[in-house]
């Protein structure tokens, strides 16, 4: 059987409250009968003190008693008939005679005696032989009014009544509100948790209340990030998976095409006049030694990089992409500016000189796509401690504000025809050499910095 988190905390409190009642009643009880032996005594008092002592006989006399005890009396004689005095009246302190009267009793008796009416009151009755031997035979009835007693014994259970209701009413409020406030704060985690399985990870405000609950959130916010770092890498490890099954058919397909241009430009090569210019034909062969290459990083993607490390100039790293470059950006009409230092080709390099070559042409590729016909991208090159810095920097308009923050994942990219894996291929290389790439928007344009340790 379910039972609801606000019923496991209101139960025992509800257990609780019951004990409590109970104590209410049973001090209620013991105090209305403490109250009830009180008048009786007071009572067997007043009857033993009138049976031993002798005192006046008249009305003024029995005023005087009623004003002490707050009894009524009627002096009757040995036939239950009441005792005029002088003028012929009743003494009594009585509103009226009552019709009967109980039989007499011995002061031993515990009790108020029976209930005796005297016109619309009740009264409880008792009657005492009187002690004076000049007068034998007289008897004095004694009449406590049922109203007194029953106001002595309200008086007597009232505190404890009040005290145990509302302390009880006042614990079963706040347990309701403690029950409710607790309730309130699981349900919301809740909700929360419920949340995460549909997979929104953002996290959940905390509660003011440094306590388990405030713990528990805490945690909750933990495990959503964990479980949206999780979702990002899954996703990415998707795509790239799809990637793969895709490219295992396109990249035979594009590497024959490739190898064929490839042997067809070197046939047509040696066929040519030793004499004539074969320049343009050495670059369409590295063009072509490019294409490959890409194919080989397209499918090397999300892969552990195999470094092949020689000695290499950074200077001639970065020749050979200009050079490779220079025709693009002359046809589409781009300024490609690239100042070499005196002592550049001093600077060298312990890496693998195709990674490093494809990873400047990519970022150059980048910029000269981004800078747009009759733009510019210019080439820095400088030395800050033990490492080469190369700044690739274009006069375009920037990256877009939905990529930026992801601008180096595989497949994430702001133009309309890119794929995405470029400054991704470039990242990954320069990590591998142990260097960095980043990027920063300036007001000369937008730069990409290189950082690459140079050898000892």
């Amino acid at each position: 059987m379910r039972l609801g988190i606000r019923y496991q905390l209101l139960l025992p409190l509800v257990t609780l409250m019951a004990g409590v009642v109970g104590m209410t009643a049973w001090t209620a009880l013991s105090s209305a009968q403490a109250a009830a032996r009180r008048i009786e005594h007071q009572m067997k008092d007043v009857a033993a003190t009138v049976s031993s002592v002798t005192f006046p006989r008249n009305q003024q006399t029995l005023k005087l008693m009623k004003g002490l005890s707050g009894a009524e009396f009627l002096l009757c004689d040995a036939n239950a008939r009441p005792i005029v005095d002088d003028h012929g009246q009743p003494i009594t302190t009585l509103p009226g005679l009552p019709t009967t009267l109980p039989t007499i009793e011995t002061v031993t008796v515990q009790d108020l005696g029976p209930r005796v009416e005297v016109g619309d009151q009740v009264y409880f009755c008792r009657g005492v032989p009187l002690g004076q031997p000049s007068h034998p035979g007289l008897y004095l009835y004694i009449f406590y009014p049922e109203a007194l007693w029953q106001e002595a014994l309200a008086q007597a259970v009232k505190p404890a009544i009040i005290v145990g209701g509302i302390g009880g009413l006042v614990a079963f409020l706040l347990a309701a509100a403690m029950a409710a406030r607790l309730t309130r704060r699981v349900l919301e985690m809740e909700r929360r948790t419920r949340g995460i399985a549909g997979g929104d990870f953002s996290p959940m405000p905390l509660p003011h209340r440094n306590d388990e609950l405030r713990d528990l959130a805490v945690s909750i916010n933990d495990m959503a990030a964990r479980l949206a770092k999780l979702q990002e890498t899954v996703l990415k490890t998707e795509r790239l998976r799809l990637l793969g099954q895709v490219s295992g058919g396109l990249a035979h397909q594009l590497r024959n095409g490739v190898t064929g241009a490839n042997l067809a430009v070197q046939l047509h090569a040696r066929e040519c006049p030793s004499g004539g210019d074969a320049e343009p034909l050495n670059v369409a062969l590295r063009q072509l030694a490019l294409v490959e290459m890409h194919l080989k990083r397209f499918l090397n993607i999300g892969k552990e990089l195999e470094l092949r490390r020689e000695p290499c100039q950074v200077t001639a790293l970065i020749d050979e992409s200009v050079t490779l470059l220079g025709p693009k950006c002359r046809h589409t009409g781009i300024e490609l500016r690239w100042h070499k230092l005196e002592d550049g080709p001093a600077w060298t390099l312990n890496g693998d000189v195709g990674q490093l070559s494809h990873m400047i042409l990519n970022v150059m590729t980048n910029a000269i796509e981004a800078a747009g016909p009759g733009g510019w991208v210019e080439v820095r090159l400088k030395r800050e401690g033990d490492r080469a810095v190369i700044e690739v920097l274009d006069s375009g308009p920037g990256v877009a504000p939905s990529v930026a923050h992801r601008l180096f994942e595989p497949f994430v990219t702001g133009k309309q025809e890119g794929v995405g894996l470029g400054l991704a291929v470039a990242r990954q290389v320069a990590e591998a050499h142990g260097g960095s790439i980043c990027w920063s928007r300036t007001a000369e344009g937008t730069c990409f910095r290189i950082e690459l340790p140079l050898a000892a």
